[in-house]
């Protein structure tokens, strides 16, 4: 007859560590580590990845332990080596619109208005000089667009969704001074001509901002090959250390943003900067401040 295992055993099976615990540890990292009681939490005190300090006021916090950081340094290189040019050559160029002092978003899904004239069977951009602060400026399109229905080309305004790589705002409380900005990031010249044969997703960006401009590594297009309302970055070398360089400033285009893009911000997260200070650790005292006696010559 088998004997049975003995239920306590030297050896606990080992939890599998899933993206939410991995989600949890960073979490922990970024804040002052005040536990949450969850099951989470038992997994990985349990694996050894965090451990629980208790102060000497009985104030319980979570820290991470050597191996808790080695697995978050682990998942963080496996991320990155699974992103895209497309997603590196983004990230390169968001941290340097962070560091200029601007707020940055990505994955947004805004709303824009195509504004048209029906002439015939052609959709023009309209043209006015009257035409309203987002109203993008006339611009012929590079080939013809020939995947609209016929009631959007009848129609006088036409909405769709604008999805750019990254939309910055400055760091202001003017709205005034915002400056909204949409960068648009290609990684190969394929999809920046596929882009560009879309005169209505350009209309789009330029209705959502003041400043619209194309970033792509260099060599992929001709200044010339680009509409003049654009601007240009090109990034020179490799994503990894190579540096970015403003090859033509793009139009400036009066905008207000609407209520609708204003709704859509608060609802994302804006992308937050390595750099940033991290939270402080509450609920620790302060160094006492010491004054040293001068002492009279």
């Amino acid at each position: 007859m088998t004997a049975l295992p003995s239920p306590t055993s030297d050896s606990p099976p080992s939890t599998p560590i899933t993206r939410f615990h991995r989600t949890r540890l960073m979490q922990i990292w970024r804040s002052a580590g005040w536990p949450c009681k969850d099951g989470l939490e038992i997994d990985l005190l349990a694996a050894g990845l965090i451990h629980l300090h208790i102060a000497a006021d009985g104030c319980e916090t979570l820290r991470l332990t050597d191996e808790g950081i080695h697995t978050l340094a682990q998942a963080r290189q496996r991320g990155v080596r699974a992103l895209s040019l497309h997603d590196r050559l983004g990230q390169k160029f968001a941290a340097q619109l962070l560091a200029s002092g601007r707020i940055v978003w990505t994955e947004l899904s805004l709303r824009a208005v195509i504004d048209t004239v029906p002439m015939g069977d052609a959709v023009l951009p309209a043209a006015t000089a009257d035409a309203p602060a987002n109203t993008a400026p006339a611009m012929a399109p590079l080939w013809a667009d020939d995947d609209h229905a016929p009631a959007a080309r009848a129609a006088a305004n036409v909405w769709r969704m604008a999805r750019p790589d990254l939309f910055s705002v400055r760091n202001t409380s003017v709205p005034a001074y915002l400056q909204p900005m949409v960068h648009e990031v290609k990684a190969s010249r394929a999809d920046l001509l596929s882009d560009l044969r879309h005169d209505a997703k350009r209309q789009a960006y330029q209705w959502l901002c003041e400043e619209c401009y194309y970033v792509f590594p260099a060599g992929i297009a001709e200044p010339e090959e680009i509409p003049e309302h654009f601007g240009i970055w090109v990034l020179h070398g490799n994503v990894e250390d190579g540096r970015f360089e403003l090859l033509r400033p793009a139009r400036h285009n009066r905008c207000t943003l609407p209520f609708s893009v204003w709704m859509a911000l608060c609802k994302a997260t804006p992308l937050r900067s390595d750099d940033d200070m991290a939270q402080t650790h509450l609920g620790e005292p302060a160094p006492p401040a010491t004054d040293t006696p001068t002492t009279p010559p």
